[in-house]
């Protein structure tokens, strides 16, 4: 493990780039929804048809989750940031410009498969650069970083569109990247024998673990019937004749929701078994699009996300951890492929709700997220009990990071 410094890069500078770097990625991923109904009415493009410009952002974002890892392994985390962040830059400047949407969602998937690489490798710094006795506060400071990212976003990406244009918000996001690839030219690359074994065998390994397939499973689902259908909250209330400001406001509910309830999570670890902290959770995804499901309003959406948060800060900040343990001799595969699943589900759960978006049933959507989300609250619960009974790990040693999306 590095201990090395340049000058003016101290221990807390590298956490303030780090926290930066995990910001900006998480604002542009979440910043999309709040845009989906004024880019389709200045491109003259069906909700249906932005929206699948925001499925293959997701899409492209899983699928480089562990491409990156890979490269990270081989080249360093550093240089893996700032080519990432270059490429990122690129993107944005693209989106800014794209005349319509199919150069829109070319730039957008570029951008995705771009940013997929920043919160993972600020993670793997983190694990390289700060001894294990205190790792758990940067770690957590970072992943806080991303959590308040999706307020950021879903809040001021509705806000800037209102004021500004649409267009304000990639090329804000764009300057972002191109400030921090030379920002973190001052980050010192952390010591490591660079990886040299063939990255299949890990990943098979990993595939040859039961438990591992059921926390992919169940990871894929969540994926779908949170963040996936979590685009259309905005949506939803900008179909009520709302402002995208209003809407965007609207929809920061659930990263208010994720903050306020990861403090009640920490309180209860230690006193509740991991296998309670995903029975709570999955009660909150469930009750989460039970409420939008009645009836859609700026009330019941606002709650749904607060809710949905309180199921990311319960629910999958357990099966983050989980996956750090699942297969501790292949760990950061297994974190790379739960990443990579978790947004691959999210890409597919944009896409299926597309058409109904696009009709205005938005009620519809809500009511069959509602029925998807029952089996895996249920399973993940049921699952997470029986593997702490089976291994004596249904305890926590240490409290679950804030919650982020990888």
């Amino acid at each position: 493990m590095s201990t090395e410094t340049r000058p003016g890069v101290g221990e807390r500078s590298r956490l303030r780039l780090l926290q930066l770097a995990a910001l900006t990625s998480t604002v542009d991923r979440f910043a999309i929804a709040p845009l989906l109904v004024v880019i389709g009415l200045d491109l003259k493009a069906p909700l249906s048809a932005v929206a699948a410009v925001a499925s293959a952002y997701f899409l492209a974002y899983g699928l480089m989750q562990p491409v990156w890892g890979m490269i990270s392994d081989r080249v360093g985390r550093v240089r893996v940031m700032r080519l990432s962040l270059l490429g990122a830059a690129l993107a944005g400047v693209g989106s800014m410009l794209a005349p319509n949407l199919l150069v829109l969602g070319l730039t957008r998937t570029l951008a995705g498969g771009c940013f997929a690489a920043l919160i993972p490798a600020t993670l793997v710094y983190v694990g390289d650069m700060w001894p294990a006795a205190v790792r758990q506060r940067p770690l957590s400071d970072v992943l806080a970083a991303s959590s308040l990212g999706i307020a950021v976003a879903t809040a001021g990406a509705g806000l800037l569109a209102d004021l500004l244009h649409w267009r304000a918000v990639p090329a804000v996001t764009g300057v972002a990247a191109a400030l921090l690839w030379v920002a973190l030219a001052r980050l010192p690359e952390p010591d490591r024998e660079p990886s040299t074994g063939n990255p299949l065998r890990s990943v098979a390994r990993v595939l040859r673990n039961r438990w591992a397939l059921v926390v992919f499973a169940l990871v894929f689902v969540e994926g779908i019937v949170v963040l996936g259908v979590l685009t259309y909250l905005a949506p939803a209330v900008q179909a009520l004749g709302s402002s995208a400001a209003l809407a965007g406001l609207v929809a920061a509910s659930f990263g208010v929701g994720a903050l306020a309830w990861s403090r009640l999570v920490r309180s209860l670890v230690g006193r509740s078994s991991a296998g309670g902290l995903a029975t709570i959770g999955g009660a909150l995804l469930v009750a989460g699009w039970a409420v939008p499901a009645v009836a859609v309003n700026i009330a019941t959406v606002t709650v749904a996300g607060l809710l949905l948060g309180g199921s990311w800060a319960f629910l999958h900040t357990t099966l983050q951890s989980w996956a750090t343990e699942v297969v501790p001799t292949e760990r950061a595969t297994a974190v790379a492929l739960f990443a990579a699943l978790l947004f691959l589900g999210s890409s597919a759960g944009t896409a299926a709700v597309g058409p109904l978006a696009d009709s205005g049933a938005f009620g519809t959507a809500f009511r069959l997220a509602l029925v998807v989300a029952v089996p895996p609250a249920l399973a993940a619960a049921l699952a997470r009990t029986r593997y702490g009974t089976r291994t004596g790990s249904g305890d926590p040693a240490t409290p679950p990071p804030p919650p982020a999306a990888e």
